[in-house]
């Protein structure tokens, strides 16, 4: 029987906001910079409102919203209370971000991890958490997250609205040929997590190894998750990180072997401070009853300094 946060009663559905533009490059950083510059004043929300907010964004006003709602749902702002920036945000884009024009593979990932580890976004956690199948039409996606909606009971969602959200989910991560713009178009489609089968809205998942997902950046996600789904737990099953809906084996699209090459190095990435075991048969990390997750991004930071990119004199 399915389960997870996207079958629990108190789930919200998302599929909208987006205003159909997927995300693009240069947009997070805009937001974060808009709303750093705008944390003292007293209007605060009026960033993304304002008459002069098309002219300081630079594009049009679906364009404003379509912004606001990817640098809300990755988590670089938030608006509860009140619009600020977050650490997350800060650690990237702000005075001395590791990433603040996205140049490396681990931002992409993490911005993918954000999407589609997290429940909010309900298409990007289906697809990436539940779909089984490696292949999938555009039609075939429709159906089945329509289905979903309607089994759900979930009100007020229209066969439009789901149709908009997967045409943005794809094109999110698959590059178009119309023109040289659209190849750009979104960047987390340089993961190739999803490619075209070569058949009319015939897509694949690409699941297997991911040589561009640094270590760091998966022991981050590791930790985010345990944190979020397992809380105190003293360990984390090797199931649970491969399968689990959320999991970084699942949101990343790796293979078991995949995974268990990763959990085997855990020891001496994070210089033993967790450990991997397989002793009694059960295969399971094992944390110290004193981890600090909230220290995540130390691991994260691993993979820029490892590259040269962030934080070599």
């Amino acid at each position: 029987m399915p389960h997870g946060p996207i079958f629990q009663n108190q789930y919200h559905p998302q599929f909208s906001g987006h205003e159909t533009f997927p995300l693009r490059y240069g947009w997070l950083k805009k937001a974060y910079d808009a709303v750093a510059a705008s944390e003292n004043m007293s209007e605060k929300r009026s960033v993304f409102l304002a008459d002069d907010a098309i002219a300081r964004f630079g594009v049009g006003k679906n364009m404003v919203t379509s912004i606001r709602h990817w640098a809300t749902a990755i988590g670089i702002i938030d608006d509860h209370p009140s619009l600020h920036t977050t650490e997350l945000g800060r650690k990237l884009f702000g005075p001395g971000g590791i990433d603040p024009y996205m140049e490396h593979p681990s931002t992409l990932w993490l911005l993918h991890w954000r999407l589609a580890s997290y429940p909010e976004k309900t298409t990007w956690f289906w697809v990436f958490n539940y779909y089984t199948e490696s292949n999938f039409e555009r039609d075939q996606l429709i159906k089945a997250i329509s289905k979903l909606a309607a089994d759900r009971g979930w009100p007020r969602i229209s066969g439009a609205t789901i149709k908009s959200d997967v045409g943005c989910f794809i094109r999110t991560y698959v590059p178009t040929l119309s023109s040289y713009e659209d190849i750009l178009e979104s960047p987390l489609a340089e993961l190739g997590l999803i490619k075209p089968t070569g058949k009319r809205d015939g897509f694949r998942l690409v699941r297997g190894p991911k040589p561009s997902l640094g270590d760091g950046t998966f022991i981050y996600a590791l930790l985010d998750f345990w944190a979020r789904f397992f809380g105190d737990a003293a360990t984390l099953s090797f199931e649970a990180i491969a399968h689990e809906p959320g999991s970084p084996g699942r949101v990343f699209l790796l293979d078991e072997n995949d995974v268990a090459d990763r959990l085997a190095s855990l020891e001496a990435v994070t210089e033993g401070l967790l450990q991997w075991s397989e002793t009694t048969g059960l295969k399971q990390v094992v944390r110290p009853p004193d981890l600090d997750f909230g220290a995540t991004f130390s691991y994260l930071e691993k993979d820029y300094v490892k590259s040269g990119l962030w934080g070599v004199a």
